[in-house]
């Protein structure tokens, strides 16, 4: 499958932007779509979304860090004929970056997953279907056979086993193993905007629901009407916790425990391609690779675990230097092309979107999803044109971009 957009269609911006739905044209960048889904939104679904763990530091250093590079372009370098392609895994992609998984994006979107899916093949790029998602995985699979799917770990073998078994069977390809969430984070912040996992009816909540009546009957209502109450489905190979509900607790099980004996299981267990996603450490990265990992997501699970974690791009370098016969890529403050770039000339292979993609679906659907993702693309294929490289091979750090 090919995206239908040439390097020649992505340097017109104003041609292309066209093309999106009247309703989307305002829309102008990545940050532009944070604001409009604060504004559609209820106050805690979109708290969720937006939160980042305690003082908030790993986000914002996601972001800061990438303010340390700055372009060497050259010029007088012919780019007419420029492409973004990147092959990964044997699969050649339109652009260098993907979706990131988005836990509950079905609630903030009306079916979620499913149009971040549907977005993300007809743009040619990759999706990760989070666990932590509201609809079974077997219905995106069957409608997206490219999608990657990423997994929490249960706490015990059996159900460990069990999972990756139905993952399996589902048709799923790519395995992402997130191994960066031992323990819940600190959830204050998700708490003052009143969100909790499930949800508990009050007054409060109708009442920020009531004043968001587009989210109100175009997403959660029209779920409920046509699918029922939406529950955890992917954490387990059975379905668990509601999404909506006084009395019930979401099961999060200790993770505590899990170590490499667990991921040299999963290695025997899965037969596709395993990548394992929230590494930080060049040793942990190393050990990853030596035991079967066929690639590897440079990731602080974008600052809402462990606060005050290392931002990705700081550590990206040496963990591609370190295993350079595997792809490595990175999540974290990806926001604009020139993200993007800086991370392909530091080593990532390819660069994850997380947040941005799931305010475009909430306030777009797939329309929005689509125009996101076309943003995106344009900036990277006007980049490289400032940069003079035609290819995202002739990108490295050493030649083109510096410390500022």
């Amino acid at each position: 499958m090919t995206s239908g957009i040439s390097s020649g269609q992505l340097s017109m911006s104003p041609v292309k932007a066209a093309q999106a739905p009247r309703r989307l044209r305002h829309l102008l960048s990545l940050d532009d779509f944070e604001k409009a889904a604060a504004k559609h939104l209820p106050r805690p679904v979109f708290g969720y979304m937006v939160a980042a763990a305690e003082t908030r530091h790993s986000l914002r250093s996601n972001r800061e860090a990438y303010a340390r590079y700055s372009f060497v372009p050259r010029v007088l370098v012919d780019v007419s004929q420029r492409s973004q392609a990147v092959t990964l895994f044997g699969h050649s992609y339109a652009s260098p970056f993907g979706l990131a998984p988005l836990g509950l994006s079905a609630l903030s979107a009306y079916r979620g997953d499913l149009v971040l899916a549907r977005a993300a093949a007809e743009a040619n790029v990759p999706m990760i279907m989070s666990g932590s998602s509201l609809i079974p995985l077997e219905q995106v699979a069957a409608q997206s056979p490219d999608v990657w799917f990423q997994a929490y770990l249960p706490g015990d073998e059996q159900n460990i086993m069990a999972l990756i078994e139905r993952v399996a069977k589902a048709g799923f390809r790519t395995l992402v193993l997130t191994v960066d969430t031992q323990v819940p984070p600190n959830s204050e912040n998700t708490v003052r905007m009143g969100f909790s996992a499930p949800l508990r009816p009050s007054l409060r909540l109708a009442w920020d629901g009531l004043v968001r009546p587009r989210w109100l009957f175009g997403t959660f209502l029209r779920t409920l009407l046509l699918h029922g109450m939406p529950h955890f489905e992917n954490n387990y190979a059975t379905r668990g916790a509601p999404i909506l509900s006084a009395s019930v607790l979401r099961d999060f099980s200790d993770r505590g425990h899990l170590n490499w004996r667990h991921f040299s299981l999963i290695r025997q267990l899965w037969k596709g391609r395993l990548v394992i996603k929230g590494v930080l450490s060049v040793q942990d990265a190393r050990i990853a690779r030596d035991a079967g990992a066929d690639g590897i997501i440079v990731s602080n699970h974008g600052g809402r675990q462990l606060d005050g974690a290392v931002a990705p791009l700081k550590v990206l370098p040496g963990i591609a230097e370190a295993c350079s016969d595997i792809p490595v890529m990175l999540d974290g403050g990806v926001r604009r092309g020139t993200d993007v770039l800086k991370a392909v000339a530091l080593g990532a292979r390819m660069v994850f979107v997380g947040r941005p993609f799931g305010y475009a679906a909430a306030i777009g659907g797939q329309a929005g999803v689509r125009h996101a993702i076309d943003l995106l693309a344009r900036e990277v294929s006007r980049d490289m044109a400032m940069l003079g490289i035609r290819e995202l091979d002739e990108l490295n750090a050493s030649g083109f971009i510096c410390p500022s």
